[in-house]
């Protein structure tokens, strides 16, 4: 499976949305993921398993507890593929631009 689709799969929950999100603010322990989540703490850990499988965040020991961080690389990854997807709507939106612009404008109402 390529990087990009795994990260795909790996964001296409919303749980694990809000965990990148939260985590995107700074590191933080898998207590206070799971009480700023609401979700249970085994449910918590199998979204960051998953996260962390696809390489989007990574985890480190700190005394008896593990504090998960964000790994931008893949999201960089991501955001590389869709560069030309972007360039191609760009394109499309210019050109409509362009063509409304180019229409008379309607007759103005008294």
């Amino acid at each position: 499976m390529s990087v990009a689709t795994t990260t795909w799969n790996a964001l296409a929950d919303p749980h694990r949305r809000a965990l990148l999100e939260l985590l995107r603010e700074q590191p933080r322990p898998v207590g206070e993921l799971v009480g700023l989540l609401g979700l249970s703490q085994p449910g918590t850990s199998k979204h960051l398993r998953v996260l962390r499988d696809a390489g989007l965040v990574v985890s480190r020991p700190e005394a008896q507890r593990r504090v998960y961080e964000l790994n931008s690389a893949p999201l960089q990854e991501l955001d590389a593929w869709l560069g030309p997807y972007r360039q191609y709507w760009s394109e499309r939106l210019d050109a409509l631009e362009r063509h409304l612009d180019s229409k008379p404008a309607p007759p103005e109402e008294d």
